[in-house]
């Protein structure tokens, strides 16, 4: 800064600039390359954490991989398949659920469902009655007819105050069985799965690829 003074008694200030120093030029571009830097990774880290954060709210609370394990829902899943889980859909007749085995705390079931709150079961020569009714199975039909070539059934009979001790099933209750009937651990031994235990349902299997789309519920 400098400061011109007049003769009559005015004075004027001035700022004089001097041309800066390419190295000063080349200092300021890297300083905000730098910055451009780590704004980018910075960004980065947030959508990664933001992305994180949204899958595990799916998973949590709409939808989860689980697998298979073992042959109890044979010939509709088999042993390692894998499928996806819906939390948030309305238990229906047939559905294929997920939840707690009640006799081994560590362990998830997949089973089907058979009996709503209300429902009296009863099963008489591999066909199905619900409330005195006699109901289909489609998804068992190519099963069944296998075993009846060879003069076996794959349900035997039962009813569900022989198998429970009641004659209904009861409130925020379902009975459920596995499709593979000789070889499943289900309501037949374990009693009813309360509504508030299931995990959820599952009718996309996504493992094995050749294998890969809806399962028969109905």
């Amino acid at each position: 800064m400098s400061r011109t003074n007049y003769s009559d008694g005015r004075d004027e200030s001035a700022e004089i600039f001097e041309p800066r120093s390419k190295a000063h030029h080349s200092k300021t571009r890297k300083k905000r390359s730098k910055k451009g830097k780590k704004n980018e990774i910075l960004s980065t880290f947030v959508y990664i954490v933001v992305a994180l954060a949204i899958c595990l709210l799916i998973r949590q609370f709409l939808f989860a991989p689980v697998s298979v394990d073992g042959e109890s829902m044979m010939p509709t899943l088999k042993n390692h398949d894998r499928l996806i889980l819906n939390k948030i859909k309305k238990v229906d007749r047939f559905d294929i659920i997920v939840f707690p085995a009640p006799d081994a705390p560590d362990k998830e079931y997949i089973k089907r469902v058979i009996g709503l709150p209300g429902d009296e079961i009863s099963m008489q020569d591999d066909v199905l009655y619900l409330n005195g009714k006699a109901v289909q199975e489609p998804y068992l039909d190519q099963y069944k007819k296998k075993l009846k070539e060879k003069g076996q059934l794959l349900t035997g009979d039962f009813t569900l105050m022989g198998k429970t001790g009641v004659a209904k099933v009861p409130e925020n209750e379902y009975f459920v069985m596995g499709d593979n009937r000789g070889n499943s651990k289900d309501s037949r031994i374990f009693g009813f799965v309360h509504i508030d235990t299931i995990s959820g349902t599952t009718d996309l299997r996504i493992w094995p690829f050749t294998h890969f789309g809806t399962l028969k519920t109905e």
